[in-house]
């Protein structure tokens, strides 16, 4: 189990602004869906496509401000860009249609890109020699944070009321601005000047993109148990219906006491790599076993569900690890936030794209579709090694080029 929080100094301030930050976001990701369609009495059809519009909003936007937190200093930009999402939050309340919806729903989801790609160099610089570790960290203390905002969003769901959900929507945007007050605490972190060359020098490095594209494939993994197995126990086993909220916080506890120490050991992108082909083959397993779940009795279908949940989650440790390393490794310290909002490309298009292709193949195919998915995260696990080393014979080349002779010097 890793320390809760880190010694005082900039990593704890990070540590206090995540925490706070995953509070609104556990209570959002719990229910605030719900929020507009049994609140708001949206049909859940526009809800859908208002997320996926967003969705697709927000990959536009990381890069861009990524690119502005190197340039003009990480640590006020993503204060901003929290400042924003609260904000945007609160104007769930001022909604009472769809086109109000698209609209708050994309500047919230835009923000929290934005954020994300701003928080990278604050993590680069404050972290020391090892920002991977650090934020194998801040994932950990994430789903602390996500697991009290749930049980909070919890009560709001029990009670139902539009007053409940009003305030879950106030506690929401409470936290995100909170967040900000706190992040101030760091001290300003200096913009660092543009390298010679392209300025969208991460959109023309091929071997990186490749990466963010295989990434962003095993992404959808984080989909599984929060898409896939709970329609699954629903409707597909005998089960009974609890065991979602038992994978749920299987999948999180296992994350709290483990993200920490599974990436002590993937300490190069050589380790990443096989960690990658790790979590292809731990998902392709537990997949199957999801699979199996089916047409069996309700004890061994239990069983099944939940040694399928610890399998999987333990891929997900590993490939969380290895986005960690390559993400940061193979990116120049000058232009961290502008690599770091590549790299989330892939992860967000999972996020847009995943839920509606996990429930094609495992929902709608059923149990064939299963071992589908988990052959995809198995083959993209494959892939990974030969892609890692393609992007490390690149990044060595970049930074080992002799620099181009002044001319006085040629005169000379």
């Amino acid at each position: 189990m890793p320390r809760w929080m880190p010694d005082a100094g900039p990593q704890r301030i990070l540590a206090v602004s995540n925490l706070v930050y995953t509070l609104g976001s556990g209570l959002h990701l719990t229910a605030g869906v719900l929020y507009f369609t049994e609140a708001v009495r949206l049909p859940a059809g526009e809800v859908g496509l208002g997320l996926g519009i967003a969705g697709l909003l927000a990959l536009v936007l990381g890069v861009a401000v990524g690119h502005q937190a190197d340039r003009r200093g990480a640590r006020g930009i993503y204060a901003a860009t929290l400042v924003v999402q609260a904000l945007a939050t609160a104007g769930f309340v001022l909604v009472d249609g769809f086109w109000p919806f698209v609209v708050v729903v994309c500047a919230a989801a835009a923000a929290k890109a934005a954020g994300t790609a701003a928080r990278s160099p604050l993590i680069r610089h404050h972290a020391g020699d090892r920002p991977q570790q650090f934020r194998a960290y801040l994932r950990a203390v994430t789903n602390v944070g996500i697991s009290l905002g749930a049980l909070l969003a919890g009560w709001v769901v029990q009670v139902g009321t539009l007053t409940a959900y009003r305030l879950m929507v106030a506690g929401n945007a409470f936290a995100f601005a909170a967040a900000a007050v706190i992040l101030l605490r760091l001290p300003p972190l200096a913009p660092l000047p543009a390298a010679g060359g392209p300025r969208r020098i991460a959109l023309r490095e091929r071997p990186y993109l490749l990466l963010t594209a295989l990434d962003g494939v095993m992404a959808v993994q984080f989909k599984v148990l929060t898409v896939a197995v709970p329609l699954w126990i629903v409707g597909a086993t005998t089960a009974p219906a609890w065991l979602v909220s038992a994978t749920m916080l299987t999948g999180t506890m296992m994350v709290v006491a483990f993200q920490v120490r599974a990436g002590r050991g993937v300490d190069s992108p050589a380790a990443a790599a096989r960690a990658y082909r790790r979590a292809g083959v731990a998902f392709l397993l537990a997949c199957s076993l999801f699979s199996l779940s089916a047409g069996v009795p309700a004890g061994v279908a239990a069983a099944l569900l939940l040694t399928a949940v610890v399998i999987h989650t333990v891929g997900e440790l590993w490939h969380s690890a290895a986005g960690f390393e390559v993400s940061f490794a193979l990116a120049p310290h000058h232009a961290t936030g502008q690599y770091l909002g590549v790299f989330g490309l892939g992860a967000g298009l999972a996020e847009a794209l995943g839920p509606g292709l996990l429930i094609a193949l495992c929902i709608t195919w059923g149990r064939p579709g299963w071992y589908v998915a988990g052959a995809m995260f198995a083959l993209t696990g494959l892939a990974a090694p030969p892609a890692v080393r393609w992007a490390q014979r690149h990044h060595h080349a970049a930074h080992t080029r002799p620099a181009p002779a002044h001319p006085a010097s040629a005169a000379a």
